[in-house]
C-alpha cells in the first residue's frame, strides 16, 4: 500500500498541501477530486517520483510498477501499434532482442527469449494493443499509420492505450475521457471497472467518475479527505453537512425553484410530457446534490433572448459533406424555442458535420437550410479557444462586444465565471484550458443567443463549472443541438436524441440509456457481418455431427447461463432497492434533526448497495463475455 503521512507540499511559495495523510490499497480504485489549482496533478508527481516533498513522509512499495499517460507524443514515424507496444518496456525489448536473433541465426537467443515471452504471456501482447486501440476508436486501417499522422487528440488516445497496455501495479489518469467520444468513454468504463490493479484517477466527468472509483479523495483546504464510495455518494455526504447551514440551504432552494418552473411550464403540454419527465428527474437529483456546490465560484443563467421566432432553422432534405464527399444524406430538422438536441453517434459518423452545417461554417451541398429571421446562433467548439486574442484580457474580449458596456458591468459579468478582480484584466496568454473556455462560454452567454450549438462543451471544464453549466442550461429559453461525452450533462438538459449513423440523421428516442445497448448491438452486428464475409462451412459436413455439437455446447454452457439469469435478476433487485433509497433520500424533511436516524440508516444502506450493485454489474459483464467468447470459438469450430 501507499502511506502519505503529514505531507506538505509547496509550489511557488504556496502550500498546496498541508499536514495531508492518506492510505492508498491495493485494488482500491480511487478519484482524486477538488477545485482548480488545488493540488491535485501536484499529488499526481508526487506518486510519480517526480516531486519530492517538502514535508512529511510518502511511502510507495518498491516493487510496484506505475504507469500514467504522458501530455506531449513527438511525430514520431513508427506504427501507432509499435508506440502502444513501447508502453510494454519488458515485452518491447524482448521483441527487439528475438528479432536481432532471428537476423543473426542465433538459436540459443531466441529460445531464451520466446521462454521469456511465455513467461509475461507475451504473445497475447499484441493482440492487447489492437484490442486497446479499436476500443479507443481507432479503426483496424489505421493501426499501422505512423504516428505523426495523427492529430494531437489522436495522439493523446494514443498515449491512453500505451498507459493501458501494461498491467501496472498503480495505474494514474489524469482526464482520461477529454479527448475521448462518448463511444470510447463507454469502453474505457468498462475497461478500468476490470482493472485489477491500483487506480487513481482525475476526471471532471462524474457519470465516469460514479461507475470507476470505490473511493474518493477531496483535496480541500490542504488537506486529504477521504470518502468511501462513488462520487454521487460523496456529494450527498457534502450536502448533507452543508445542509446545517441555512445560507448554503437558501441558495439550493432556489435552485430548485428554477427546475420547477420548467416542470409546471412543460408538463401540461402533451407534446412536451416526455421531455418534462427528464426535468422530473433532473430535479429528484438537484434536491439531493445542489448544496454540495453551494460554494461553488461560479454562478451564472442565460438571459432572455431579445428574440424567440419560431421556428429558429429547418433543415430540408439537406446534404452535407466535405468537398465531393458528402458525410450526411437527406437531413430533415425543424428546430422551434425549447427543442433540446444531443446528437449520438460514433467516431466519425458526422456529429461535429451537422454542428457545422447548423453554425453555418459548412454550406450544404444540396437541400435546403433556412435560417429565419431574428435567429442568434451561439456556437461553442474546442477550435474556438484557439482564436482568442491572447494580448486581449478577459474584459477585452466582452467589451469588444459591446462597447457601451460600462467595466464595472462586465466585471460583475466575469465574476460569475470566477473570472475575478486582477484576473479580469490579465492577459488571455497564460490561462489554462479550462479558462480559456470558461471564456469563450462566458462570451457565448453575454450575446443572449436563442439557438446553443455546443460542441464538446465541457471539456478542459471542472465539476463545478460543469455543475453550474447545467443549470444555467436547464433555464435557456431558446433551443439548443449538443454533442457531448458528458452524460450527465445530456441526461439533465437533453430531452431528445437523435442518432447520427450510416449518412442518416434519425430520431433516437429520449433515454441515453438505450444508446449504450445500441452500441453493444452494433458492436455484435459488425462481428456477424465480418464472419458472413469469411468462407463458409464445407457444405458436405454431416448434419447429425453438427447437431451433436450443438447438443454438446448448450450442455457446457448452460451452467453459465444460468449464472447470467441468476446475475441479471440479482441486478433487478439491487437497482430497485437502490433506486427506492436514492428516492427517499430526496425527501428534504429527511434532513431535519428528527430524522437523523433514518437518515443514517439510509446512508448506511446505499453505502451497502452501491457497491453490491457495481460487483454485480462487473460479474455480469464478465459473465456475458465469456458466453461470447464461448460463441464465437463454436461457430469457429463448425466453420472449419
Amino acid at each position: 500500500m501507499i502511506q502519505i503521512s503529514e505531507i506538505e507540499l509547496l509550489r511557488g511559495g504556496k502550500a498546496l498541501l498541508k499536514n495531508a495523510s492518506a492510505t492508498l490499497f491495493p485494488e482500491h480504485k480511487v478519484g482524486l477530486v477538488g477545485a482548480n489549482g488545488c493540488g491535485k496533478s501536484t499529488l499526481f508527481g508526487l506518486l510519480k517520483s517526480e516531486l519530492q516533498l517538502d514535508a512529511g513522509n510518502c511511502s510507495i512499495p518498491k516493487d510496484w510498477s506505475i504507469a500514467s499517460v504522458k501530455q506531449e507524443t513527438p511525430a514520431l514515424e513508427i506504427s501507432a501499434i509499435d508506440y502502444v507496444l513501447q508502453g510494454h518496456p519488458e515485452y518491447y525489448a524482448m521483441r527487439i532482442a528475438l528479432r536481432e536473433a532471428e537476423k543473426n541465426n542465433d538459436g540459443d537467443t531466441q529460445a531464451k527469449v520466446h521462454i521469456q515471452l511465455e513467461n509475461i504471456k507475451g504473445y497475447s501482447i499484441e493482440s492487447t494493443a489492437g484490442e486497446l486501440l479499436h476500443g479507443l476508436g481507432f479503426a483496424n486501417n489505421l493501426i499501422e499509420n505512423p504516428v505523426s499522422s495523427f492529430s494531437g487528440g489522436w495522439r493523446m488516445r494514443l498515449n491512453l492505450a500505451q498507459a493501458l497496455i501494461r498491467d501496472a501495479d498503480l495505474l494514474l489518469l489524469d482526464e482520461p475521457t477529454n479527448h475521448l467520444d462518448l463511444d470510447a468513454v463507454y469502453w474505457l468504463e468498462r475497461f478500468l471497472r476490470a482493472y485489477t490493479g491500483t487506480l487513481v484517477l482525475i476526471s471532471h466527468d462524474r457519470e465516469f467518475l460514479d461507475a470507476v472509483v470505490d473511493q474518493i479523495w477531496h483535496v480541500d483546504k490542504q488537506l486529504i479527505n477521504v470518502y468511501k464510495g462513488n462520487y454521487s455518494q460523496f456529494e450527498r455526504q457534502k450536502a448533507e453537512r452543508l445542509l446545517q447551514q441555512q445560507a448554503m440551504f437558501d441558495k439550493q432552494q432556489d435552485q430548485i425553484a428554477h427546475l420547477e418552473q420548467f416542470i409546471t411550464r412543460f408538463k401540461a403540454k402533451a407534446s412536451k410530457a416526455k421531455q418534462a419527465q427528464s426535468r422530473v428527474k433532473a430535479l429528484e437529483r438537484m434536491e439531493k446534490l445542489a448544496p454540495a456546490h453551494a460554494d461553488s465560484p461560479f454562478n451564472f443563467e442565460f438571459a432572455e433572448p431579445k428574440a424567440l421566432p419560431n421556428p429558429l432553422m429547418t433543415i430540408d432534405k439537406a446534404k452535407a459533406g466535405y468537398g465531393d464527399v458528402t458525410i450526411l444524406n437527406n437531413i430533415e430538422l425543424n428546430l422551434v424555442p425549447g427543442s433540446r438536441i444531443a446528437l449520438l453517434g460514433r467516431n466519425g459518423a458526422g456529429k461535429s458535420t451537422l454542428i457545422k452545417l447548423l453554425s453555418g461554417d459548412l454550406e450544404p451541398q444540396a437541400g435546403e437550410v433556412v435560417q429565419h429571421h431574428g435567429l442568434n446562433i451561439g456556437y461553442f467548439a474546442q477550435h474556438q479557444l484557439e482564436s482568442l486574442d491572447l494580448k486581449a484580457s478577459a474584459i477585452m474580449h466582452l467589451q469588444r462586444l459591446d462597447p457601451k458596456a460600462t467595466e464595472q458591468s462586465l466585471r460583475d459579468f466575469l465574476g460569475g465565471f470566477a473570472f475575478i478582480g486582477d484576473k479580469a484584466l490579465e492577459p488571455v496568454a497564460p490561462f489554462s484550458g479550462g479558462e480559456k473556455a470558461r471564456l469563450v462560454l462566458a462570451m457565448l452567454v453575454y450575446q443572449k443567443p436563442n439557438l446553443l450549438l455546443l460542441d464538446e462543451p465541457t471539456n478542459h471544464l471542472d465539476l463545478e463549472m460543469r455543475h453550474a453549466l447545467v443549470m444555467a442550461l436547464q433555464g435557456f429559453e431558446g433551443a439548443m443541438v449538443t454533442v457531448s461525452h458528458d452524460r450527465h450533462m445530456l441526461k439533465n438538459t437533453a430531452d431528445e436524441f437523435y442518432l447520427v449513423d450510416d449518412g442518416k440523421v434519425t430520431q433516437f428516442g429520449y433515454d441515453l440509456d438505450a444508446y449504450y445497448q445500441w452500441l453493444l448491438n452494433a458492436n455484435k452486428e459488425a462481428v456477424k457481418a465480418q464472419q458472413s464475409d469469411e468462407p463458409k462451412a464445407n457444405p458436405g459436413v454431416n448434419r447429425k455431427e453438427q447437431k451433436r455439437l450443438e447438443a454438446e455446447f448448450r450442455k457446457a454452457t448452460q451452467p453459465l447461463k444460468k449464472q447470467i439469469e441468476k446475475l441479471e435478476k440479482q441486478l433487478d433487485k439491487f437497482t430497485a432497492e437502490l433506486s427506492e433509497v436514492e428516492v427517499t433520500l430526496g425527501d428534504n424533511e429527511l434532513y431535519n434533526d428528527d430524522n437523523k436516524a433514518k437518515l443514517k440508516e439510509l446512508l448506511a444502506k446505499q453505502a451497502t448497495l452501491t457497491p453490491k450493485l457495481n460487483d454485480v454489474e462487473e460479474e455480469l459483464l464478465m459473465a456475458l463475455e465469456e458466453m461470447e467468447e464461448k460463441e464465437q470459438a463454436f461457430a469457429d469450430e463448425l466453420a472449419q
